[in-house]
């Protein structure tokens, strides 16, 4: 399995999923050049009035859109804030673990495999809803993080911020064998010329009780966000607690005064998604609230209510 999820409790089955009157949660299919993926739509019912943003959410390994919506509760913040949600699902004749193929040099470049598809669905959902690059994130756990940490350094022009938790960093491996390396902490990571050219906001979460991916991995993702098309940037460190666990919060700041990385490291905290709900996998209610937090993230630059 890669970048798995392994020793925490899997549902059988997807939960259900409660819709407000007025929403939608649709299932379609994305077609492209470099080829296709099903996926949901969750559409809140403010839409009809006015969409904030969209913002992609990219599963684990054994997990599915339905899954991944219930356990990190989107949808909810969806409401409140206005943004549409896209959960691409990975299909198992693709990836017998449904992981995103983050490992695979196939699926790491501009232009090929599943960043195109992935960002070829965004620019879809984004023209539907009259919605800008500006407005449009990317958001993942695991595998799924691996991934959306590659979305963001092959498609700068298509989101315009990452949050990623437990995950990798974008060439961190190869192949097979180099991705089990990576995820025990021994990554090859290593600035790529056909990837990392621009900067662009990340905010991460990593446990550091994290025996699944290495929590080294979180420190690869933020040392790679600072230094990739990087100018002079601030740093400083705040900690604090939430719901039981405690966490160091590190924060690199532009000149101007833009937060361009937070990187988030929960105490005790395992392969799963900090202050989850309890109807998905893989989550823990303990912790910082990681999607609110990735919300407050990703739209503070507009100065909105978050």
């Amino acid at each position: 399995m890669l970048a798995g999820l392994s020793g925490q409790t899997i549902h059988s089955g997807s939960p259900k999923i409660s819709v407000p009157d007025g929403a939608i949660f649709t299932d379609d299919v994305f077609v492209c050049a470099s080829g296709s993926r099903r996926y949901r739509l969750y559409v809140p019912a403010c839409a009809k009035e006015s969409i904030t943003g969209v913002v992609m959410m990219l599963h684990g390994c054994t997990q599915t859109p339905d899954d991944f919506a219930a356990g990190t509760g989107m949808n909810a913040l969806a409401d409140r804030h206005g943004f549409v949600v896209i959960y691409p699902a990975q299909s198992r004749g693709d990836n017998a673990q449904s992981c995103w193929n983050w490992f695979s040099r196939g699926d790491q470049r501009r232009g090929k495999g599943e960043p195109a598809i992935l960002a070829g669905l965004a620019q879809k959902i984004c023209a539907d809803y009259g919605v800008t690059r500006d407005d449009t994130f990317v958001a993942g756990l695991s595998a799924g993080a691996a991934m959306a940490v590659i979305l963001g350094e092959t498609y700068p022009d298509v989101f315009a911020a990452v949050g990623a938790h437990s995950g990798l960093p974008a060439g961190s491996a190869k192949d097979v064998p180099s991705a089990f390396a990576a995820m025990a902490g021994n990554a090859l990571v290593g600035p790529d010329p056909e990837t990392a050219s621009h900067r662009v906001r990340t905010i991460l979460f990593h446990g550091s009780a994290d025996r699944t991916v290495h929590p080294s991995n979180g420190e690869g993702i933020a040392r790679r966000a600072r230094t990739v098309g990087s100018t002079q940037s601030v740093e400083t460190s705040d900690m604090g607690v939430a719901s039981g666990r405690s966490h160091t919060k590190e924060i690199s700041s532009d000149v101007d005064g833009t937060v361009s990385v937070e990187h988030w490291t929960v105490e005790g905290q395992g392969h799963a998604w900090s202050g989850g709900q309890p109807g998905g996998s893989y989550t823990d209610p303990n912790g910082p609230d990681a999607s609110a937090e990735m919300v407050r993230f990703f739209f503070e630059t507009e100065n909105k209510d978050f």
